[in-house]
């Protein structure tokens, strides 16, 4: 170092090349705590863990006594769990009990909020033009495929004919012969009245009262609510199966069906009427 401070010209360098001439001390990191170790040292030995022997296992230990003298100790006894005496098998008796209710032609209806509730999603899904044919648990098909068992009756019908300039309303017998058949014309209105959603409001209630009135309702165990087109008509009569006029036939509605009809090709579609 002092050989290269005495060196002719060292004055005369710039401070990079100075750097770069003088020797590089070696920087030790203080933050390091660990002494360094060659990597192909063996890892010390791992201590095994002391076993602690518990006082209170020892004393449990000692108290408990074999059950079985005679028994040799070189078997072993293996315990299989009993069957819970809760825990039963019922289908049998749910398989006699359907086929009871089907030979006496008398089902379980639903509970009134079950009921409200599955007839209330139904009608909501074939309003907002979504078809559907589902029904409840005591209209289920999934035991039409079980042999022996009689078949289900065929429901009544209650056809919701609802277009843009009227409503039609009619109920039919599982033979699909008509009972009961009306429009918004039938109960006063005229020309363009005949399409408001209240002409529609006010035949369904209508209808639902002389369905009470001839007796009917002994005769429609089973109802499939048919929807067709897309007029006030149809949520007006939803509207009514869902509130107090139609409670006494909601918890017979098996399934909600839409049968509106669709064009594919087919004939020319009608000149659009064009005012002015």
């Amino acid at each position: 170092m002092d050989r290269l401070t005495r060196a002719p010209g060292y004055r005369s360098i710039c401070a990079q090349c100075r750097k770069r001439l003088l020797p590089q001390r070696s920087v030790l990191r203080s933050f390091s705590t660990t002494t360094p170790s060659p990597a192909d040292r063996p890892d010390p030995p791992s201590e095994a863990p002391i076993d602690i022997p518990d006082a209170t296992s020892d004393a449990a230990a000692s108290v408990q006594q074999p059950t079985d003298q005679t028994a040799s100790p070189s078997t072993t006894s293996t315990s299989t769990p009993a069957p819970d005496p809760l825990i039963q098998d019922d289908r049998p008796q749910f398989l006699e009990s359907i086929r009871a209710s089907r030979n006496n032609n008398a089902f379980t209806k639903p509970s009134s909020s079950d009921s409200n509730s599955t007839l209330s999603s139904l009608l909501s899904s074939a309003v907002n033009r979504t078809t559907v044919n589902s029904s409840p648990s005591s209209y289920n098909s999934a035991y039409a495929d079980i042999p022996g068992l009689p078949p289900l009756p065929q429901p009544h019908h209650l056809h919701i004919y609802a277009t843009k300039h009227n409503t039609h309303i009619t109920l039919t017998a599982p033979s699909r012969d008509p009972i009961i058949s009306v429009s918004a014309g039938t109960i006063g209105f005229r020309k363009a009245a005949r399409g408001t959603y209240d002409a529609a409001y006010q035949l369904g209630a209508y209808v639902m009262g002389r369905i009470q009135q001839q007796g009917l309702l002994a005769q429609i165990q089973h109802l499939e609510v048919v929807l067709r087109d897309f007029g006030p008509g149809r949520d007006a009569v939803s509207k009514i199966l869902l509130g107090s006029e139609g409670r006494n036939l909601r918890g017979r509605v098996v399934r909600v069906s839409d049968c509106t009809r669709l064009k594919f090709g087919g004939t020319r579609s009608k000149k659009p009427r064009r005012l002015g």
